[in-house]
């Protein structure tokens, strides 16, 4: 049944807003070439009120970021009671807090670098832990805030302490792992493809690398030993449904494999509101298992619901 009218949420007013324009505006015109009625919506803070006025059978969530993938949003979708896309409330809001998600995936097994949280002023004058270690908002995506120390960094990032840090008074401080940056998409309880990130003139998969025209090149699939690639699929399904997420999500790997083909594989994070830009990932992993970027979205908007 294609008669369903899609409001498709894009935009909003987190730091994400450029990327979820374009994942909106891509997701808008694919379901319209599916067949459905789409009204874009973009978001502000009447968005209740928008959406109580159009009454859609379904909403699309193209938002990124903060309000848009934390659990806000999804509490006015079931307020309002419509079926909407990804995660539910709780799964949403767990996936944001990385170092809660953390916590989570490591009682369920999943392999995670150590990590603490600290205050952005605590490390002012020193290292939190030895380098090479990460720096990270707790609730951000899209790398937005991360900062890599290296090994022969004398003292910890000024910017973080500085009056030009936005992200936060809290700082996950994680071990850095060398390696490759892998990723594998889930698609309801099935794991799709793992894909290799390989930034290209970036030392990682930052901002630019995402959502720049060729900031980075994806190998699809990931060229590693079988046993590694299964091994990042079960790990990937094993996150979602630990966290409790719902339709597609995305999680994020390091595989080092400096010394030994098995390695060590670490998992970083999942992301419940993966980008459907151009450029991006889950759009790709799903075509290469046979899911055009059409039926990825048809089976998002007939997955949605209530109570996720």
């Amino acid at each position: 049944m294609k008669d369903k009218h899609v409001a498709v949420l894009m935009g909003g007013f987190s730091s994400e807003r450029p990327v979820s324009l374009s994942s909106g505006n891509a997701c808008a015109a694919a379901l319209e070439g599916e067949g459905y009625r789409v009204t874009r919506v973009d978001v502000d803070r009447n968005v209740g009120a928008v959406l109580a006025e159009l009454k859609p059978d379904v909403v699309f969530n193209a938002l990124h970021g903060p309000f848009g993938e934390d659990g806000t949003i999804q509490g006015v979708l079931e307020y309002l009671s419509i079926p909407y896309t990804h995660s539910g409330v709780l799964a949403s809001a767990l996936a944001m807090d990385k170092e809660q998600a953390k916590k989570v995936a490591r009682a369920a097994g999943i392999p995670v670098a150590e990590s603490k949280l600290v205050n952005r002023f605590a490390i002012r004058s020193e290292h939190p832990m030895a380098p090479p270690y990460v720096v990270k908002p707790v609730n951000e995506g899209s790398s937005f805030g991360v900062i890599i120390v290296k090994e022969d960094q004398s003292h910890p990032p000024q910017l973080i302490s500085s009056p030009d840090w936005k992200y936060g008074e809290r700082v996950m401080v994680e071990r850095y792992v060398h390696g490759r940056e892998l990723t594998c998409a889930v698609m309801g309880d099935v794991a799709l493809g793992v894909c290799e990130i390989i930034p290209t003139g970036h030392s990682f998969y930052d901002y630019d690398s995402k959502y720049v025209a060729g900031g980075s090149k994806h190998e699809t699939p990931a060229k590693v030993s079988p046993n590694i690639y299964q091994k990042i699929q079960t790990l990937a399904l094993k996150a979602h449904q630990a966290i409790g997420c719902r339709g597609v999500s995305r999680s994020d790997f390091r595989y080092d494999d400096r010394h030994s083909e098995n390695g060590e594989v670490v998992w970083l994070e999942i992301n419940t509101q993966p980008g459907m830009t151009p450029t991006s990932l889950v759009p790709e992993i799903a075509a290469q298992a046979g899911h055009s970027f059409g039926d990825l979205l048809s089976w998002m908007v007939e997955d949605a619901s209530c109570l996720r």
